[in-house]
């Protein structure tokens, strides 16, 4: 039992010729032009197309017993720093591990909450009440904007663009930086990340050479898929990264001294500017 094919093709007759041949070989139910996919709710129309998770989001709401909650303006306090022995009193796994689970999946069409909520997962094991609190304000903050997502409009530029950041031993546990990318395509954002890094940074500028490299390599699979979608990226893929330090070691090919402590597996990133 399969469900939730989608179709998708800029011929509409090969898309009709396409159902036909399914429809011969399989049962199946022609829904027509997609509205909702897996919780995404996806409303097309002449002005483009707007990807949101607003029954989803009520759905949390409701299921957390939060509906009546006060909205907040941020999901988080940046400047917050969590740990695992925070001396707070452990709050019950389940619920926690469950909202983290829920929020996680709201990421898909909330690049807003996606830093948080990656920050948070990290306690799912030693949830503390200091950490609920923290996830039920972003539950408070998906409240007030529920009907946030992304929308895209007609474009004629469809070349794509990184943008690359990290901080600096922000996990107070292990001293690893934080890695954060995001893609931009026509007119709308359409990949994004935040994830702990493998490696402890010994400088700020090897964290951003670490994030710029994981946004290298996201860059070089997305460009493979354009291709295989007959959309092929003929210029090199700007990566917008903002620490001077990293810009000049990727475009310097003299092996300095003080970069001896970077991995190996770091300058593939080098590689991949020096080969555009």
């Amino acid at each position: 039992y399969v469900d939730d094919l989608l179709v998708t093709g800029n011929e509409e007759k090969l898309i009709m010729e396409f159902k036909v041949e399914m429809l011969r070989v399989f049962e199946m139910t022609d829904l027509g032009l997609m509205s909702f996919f897996l919780g995404m709710e996806v409303k097309q129309d002449h002005g483009g197309v707007f990807i949101c998770q607003k029954k989803y989001a009520r759905e949390i709401l409701k299921e957390f017993s939060m509906e009546d909650c006060k909205s907040t303006a941020t999901p988080m306090n940046q400047r917050k720093k969590f740990n695992k022995d925070d001396g707070a009193d452990k709050v019950e796994e389940h619920q926690f591990r469950s909202l983290i689970g829920c929020l996680m999946y709201l990421t898909a069409t909330r690049p807003d909450i996606m830093f948080a909520v990656s920050m948070l997962s990290r306690f799912m094991h030693y949830a503390s009440e200091v950490h609920l609190q923290v996830v039920k304000r972003i539950v408070r903050y998906v409240k007030g904007t529920v009907d946030y997502g992304v929308k895209y409009t007609h474009s004629q530029n469809f070349q794509f663009h990184g943008y690359s950041d990290s901080d600096w031993g922000g996990s107070i546990d292990d001293m690893k930086s934080t890695t954060g990318y995001c893609f931009s395509f026509g007119s709308g954002m359409f990949s994004w990340s935040s994830k702990k890094q493998d490696i402890v940074a010994q400088s700020i500028a090897e964290a951003e050479y670490v994030a710029a490299t994981a946004v290298v390599n996201q860059a070089i699979w997305l460009r493979r898929i354009l291709a295989d979608l007959h959309m092929e990226q003929k210029e090199p893929t700007q990566i917008l990264v903002d620490n001077q330090t990293v810009i000049s070691i990727s475009n310097n090919p003299v092996f300095h001294g003080r970069t001896k402590h970077f991995k190996i597996k770091l300058f593939f990133f080098k590689g991949s500017t020096e080969r555009r």
